[in-house]
């Protein structure tokens, strides 16, 4: 993993911790960093007082302004006004910061500049009082670290690894389990997007619009559309590990569902519902508006793809294949 920087919650956690008397390996394993890492904040800004030795110590905000300031002398936007004017010249036209970063690497200059180190030079306080952000093609009030603060060990745990999945899930033998997806659509659309779910065995496809892209409502939706079907029929689902399934512990609490996760940027892994998207997209383009797509719509899509005979259904449909399936749970 690439390197990032500690924040101040970070530091906060730390400072307490140190208080407590707590060893910096556990401090460590708390925040989910190597302990080195841990060592060299503490020894880089630990305070101390000359005259007065008792408030020695560890503070977070004290921290967190010593390492912004180192940060601002070895940035080079901030140590090379040339390359920086270079670079919002090239923002003002509409570049973004890959394609300004990729360009000064392609003309072969002597200095270069990462579209990441252009990203945090708009969201810094230099940036933000030129309101450069305004010029990025995606524009957000902040930038969004490069990794999640929370660790993702946390948000999507090892033990709910796709390569935990029991096999009986990987050969598709029993009825229940699904994948599931979002599919995306142009930038007009607002939030708005459609969800995409297929049982593994019978390849029954649910599509359902979903009208905002935050983790509580999507589950919430879902809920409300797997909560009809017996136990037995919405075991597991398996996802990506996208921003919209981070409260997937909310399907087991509220329907008994369980979660699987595919590897980082492995889309492949849930090949169902990514062929499913394939199919869906020729009546759901890109450019689709949905806020006039009716729930009647959505079902006449879903009949037309369950209704379609498939060779791994043995020619079967996965309408007919789903209710062959239902009824055994009877």
């Amino acid at each position: 993993m690439a390197h990032t920087e500690l924040d101040l919650r970070e530091r906060r956690i730390i400072e307490d911790m140190l208080k407590a008397k707590i060893s910096v390996s556990k401090i460590a394993a708390e925040l989910g960093r190597h302990r080195s890492t841990i060592y060299r904040d503490i020894k880089r800004n630990f305070y101390t007082d000359g005259e007065l030795p008792y408030l020695n110590g560890y503070y977070c905000v004290m921290a967190q302004r010593q390492a912004e300031a180192r940060r601002a002398r070895r940035r080079k936007l901030i140590r090379l006004p040339k390359l920086r004017m270079a670079v919002i010249t090239q923002l003002k036209e509409g570049w973004s910061p890959e394609q300004i970063a990729g360009r000064l690497a392609f003309e072969g200059h002597a200095i270069r500049v990462s579209h990441e180190t252009i990203y945090a030079h708009v969201y810094s306080a230099e940036g933000q009082s030129e309101e450069l952000a305004r010029y990025l093609p995606s524009r957000r009030k902040k930038r969004r670290p490069r990794y999640a603060r929370r660790p993702r060990g946390q948000v999507f745990p090892p033990d709910r690894s796709i390569h935990q999945r029991p096999e009986h899930v990987n050969t598709r033998e029993t009825f229940g389990d699904w994948e599931g997806d979002l599919m995306i659509f142009e930038r007009a659309q607002g939030n708005m997007n459609v969800a995409s779910l297929v049982e593994r065995k019978t390849r029954f496809a649910v599509l359902f619009r979903n009208n905002d892209r935050s983790s509580n409502h999507f589950m919430r939706k879902l809920m409300d559309v797997m909560e009809p079907l017996p136990q037995q029929a919405r075991k597991s689902i398996t996802f990506d590990r996208g921003f919209e399934f981070r409260e997937w512990r909310k399907l087991k609490t509220g329907i008994g569902t369980d979660s699987w996760f595919c590897d980082p940027q492995a889309p492949w892994q849930k090949g169902s519902v990514e062929n499913l998207n394939k199919r869906a997209r020729r009546y759901l383009p890109r450019d689709t508006q949905l806020a006039a797509l009716s729930n009647r719509n959505m079902r006449a899509i879903c009949d037309r793809l369950n209704g379609t005979p498939r060779k791994c259904l043995g020619w079967r449909t996965p309408t007919e294949a789903f209710r062959e399936e239902l009824m055994k749970l009877r």
